[in-house]
């Protein structure tokens, strides 16, 4: 185990050096948390050790020695992500036994997800269990929902919400500085532009562009409105679905489905489908083949599908059957690429929306952390931001002049507030008060700098 050189305040220990652990590692040491990362397999430890701020230790994730050694008493939060959900249990019920504050296991067994069965987890000392397929699936209806947007983002319920929208030449307001389209009287703010590589938090000289992902703040009513502006109107409602790949992701996106969708899953191994069939509603059709077969997707209809879902395990598989579908007609296309080596490449060639259950689970993971009263926190992936709601509590900062005075760390952009029950878009001249539910868009920002000014 590497020496700690200093005290850095919350202490982390994640069990489990694999897809999610590792990469919330990465994107927790960014914010100077005291981390230390245990796996079994020395191999999984040398690839992340070196490049990172943070301790590594060698050992079982089920061991009480390892654990102690970890100094699983100081622990604040004690995170299991290894690909065994039993091994998970375990460590997370032994961890608060010895001391860990608080403690999240990752399963994958949707029936533990119920209501009912959560106080049982509760009493084995296991505060939050996390279901990344089923997170990743409530993001993919999310975007069946709403075929002209590349990501959504709700705050309380949708009160207010967060789109972000690929521009093209339809839309209406392009090469118009911000200030002339997006002052304090109208109904939506653009919070960040994602443009080529680079991501850019405009001020009022900022132009929007052709070809520009562009992350829209608004309220419910004027989601129309928003959709007229960016000239998304021509976009149809989806009714038909077609998944490629029958994974776990799969199943829990058609568990989930609205009942105005239907589907059709396409599924290379027979085996799979017997289980998907016995697992599904007869109105949910299971086709045994290949999605990469143009013409069998022709011949099960793919040209009057209006969105088309890739989740195979295989990032290049999924850009490239999306590219495919694209040029049969298909308006709406949603990628499963786990490789982040993948992610710009997949955006840069417009394959649509990008699902990735690693960012997905971090970002819900994230949010355990925060000290202030934080509801709702995503990571987007695109513009390598992050967006939270905080609750600014009585005599904090952020409360004490208004928001133009604030002098806010650069990098910060306040979106909107909702105020007992009520939700608004905020401007310079905006005074936020206690208890208000705020909306925070941070780019290159320590997330805790942020918060100091809601405690």
């Amino acid at each position: 185990c590497k020496q700690h050189t200093e005290d850095r305040g919350m202490k982390i220990i994640i069990a489990g050096a694999y897809a999610i652990g590792t990469y919330l590692a990465q994107f927790l040491s960014r914010n100077k948390y005291d981390i230390i990362l245990i796996d079994e397999q020395e191999e999984n430890l040398n690839k992340i050790g070196q490049n990172y701020d943070l301790l590594t230790l060698q050992g079982k994730p089920t061991s009480i020695k390892v654990l102690q050694e970890a100094g699983v008493k100081h622990a604040d939060l004690f995170i299991a992500v290894d690909p065994k959900e039993t091994i998970n249990i375990t460590a997370c019920t032994m961890a608060h036994n010895l001391g860990a504050k608080k403690t999240v296991a990752k399963i994958d067994n949707p029936e533990y997800m119920e209501p009912k069965n959560q106080e049982l987890f509760k009493q084995l000392g296991i505060d939050s269990l996390i279901y990344p397929e089923l997170l990743a699936a409530k993001d993919i209806i999310n975007g069946l929902k709403m075929s002209w947007v590349r990501q959504r983002w709700d705050v309380q319920g949708g009160a207010l919400v967060m789109l972000g929208i690929k521009l093209r030449k339809t839309c209406e307001i392009l090469d118009k500085p911000l200030r002339d389209i997006s002052g304090p009287n109208d109904p939506y703010h653009v919070v960040a532009i994602k443009r080529r590589n680079e991501t850019i938090i405009p001020d009022g000289n900022e132009t929007l562009k052709q070809e520009d992902l562009a992350y829209f703040m608004t309220t419910k009513e004027y989601i129309p409105y928003i959709r007229k502006l960016t000239g998304k109107e021509h976009y149809v409602d989806v009714k038909n679905v077609m998944i490629m790949g029958g994974g776990r992701t799969a199943v829990r996106s058609v568990k989930i489905m609205p009942e105005y969708m239907d589907v059709k899953v396409i599924e290379r191994s027979i085996e799979r489908c017997e289980y998907l069939n016995e697992m599904f509603d007869e109105s949910q059709l299971v086709i045994n083949g290949d999605g990469r077969d143009t013409d069998l997707l022709i011949e099960e209809g793919i040209r009057h599908t209006q969105a088309f879902v890739a989740l195979t395990p295989n990032a290049e598989t999924n850009i490239l059957a999306c590219l495919a579908v694209k040029s049969l007609g298909v308006k709406k296309t949603i990628a499963a690429v786990e490789n982040f080596d993948y992610v710009d490449m997949a955006a840069n060639l417009d394959i649509g929306t990008i699902i990735n259950k690693k960012a997905i689970a971090a970002g819900y993971i994230y949010q355990m952390l925060l000290d202030a009263n934080v509801d709702n926190v995503r990571f987007l992936m695109s513009v390598d931001a992050d967006v939270a709601e905080f609750i600014p509590v009585q005599g904090s900062k952020i409360t004490q002049k208004p928001i133009k005075d604030m002098n806010l760390p650069s990098g910060m952009t306040i979106g909107g507030l909702v105020r007992h029950e009520g939700c608004m878009l905020v401007s310079g001249n905006t005074q936020i008060e206690a208890g208000d539910i705020v909306v925070v868009f941070c780019y290159n920002t320590n997330i805790k700098k942020v918060e100091q000014l809601f405690n």
